[in-house]
């Protein structure tokens, strides 16, 4: 696990401009060695960390209408492209992605599209392994919040994760 410290924040209340300028600078510090991922906790006012922000989150914020679509990301899962792609019409879903881009940048809030800790976002901090590969392997999430109480404390990366399998099977030293 890595510490919520170890990551850059940003306010909930900051907009979707200051959360892609937040990002850049972390993209930069991560292709400069100098973190694991690229991704920002978000905190509420009293400086708890409350959910977390990657480049697909904030694209997904461009367009709010997904948030309509319960079963878009199962649906796509299970190989369904065709039912995707009607969902794209039925929703209208990006069909102006980048118009009025400035708008949306000034009126959009971090809170509106951060990704929370839910049921299959998180761990428990006293939660084995195998549930947390469990998570991974259904979920295809990078990183699992990790939780004391409804507390988040830090992430659980997939590399991290993948890293430690590699050494282990390594270690085997299977010819």
């Amino acid at each position: 696990m890595s510490p919520v410290d170890q990551f850059p924040r940003i306010s909930a209340q900051a907009n979707f401009y200051e959360a892609l300028m937040a990002l850049e600078t972390a993209q930069k510090t991560c292709r400069d060695g100098k973190c694991k991922e690229c991704v920002l906790l978000v905190e509420d006012q009293d400086g708890n960390v409350i959910g977390k922000i990657s480049p697909v989150d904030a694209i997904r914020g461009l367009e709010p209408k997904y948030d309509k679509i319960e079963t878009l990301r199962e649906d796509i899962r299970f190989g369904l492209p065709q039912v995707f792609e009607t969902m794209k019409d039925d929703y209208r879903l990006w069909q102006e992605p980048l118009g009025d881009l400035c708008r949306k940048a000034v009126n959009i809030k971090v809170d509106s599209i951060a990704c929370l800790p839910g049921e299959v976002e998180s761990v428990k901090i006293t939660d084995s392994m195998d549930n947390a590969l469990h998570l991974f392997a259904i979920t295809r999430h990078h990183y699992l919040f990790v939780m004391e109480g409804d507390r988040i404390v830090g992430l659980l990366l997939l590399t991290d994760v993948y890293t430690a399998i590699c050494k282990i099977v390594k270690a085997c030293e299977i010819k």
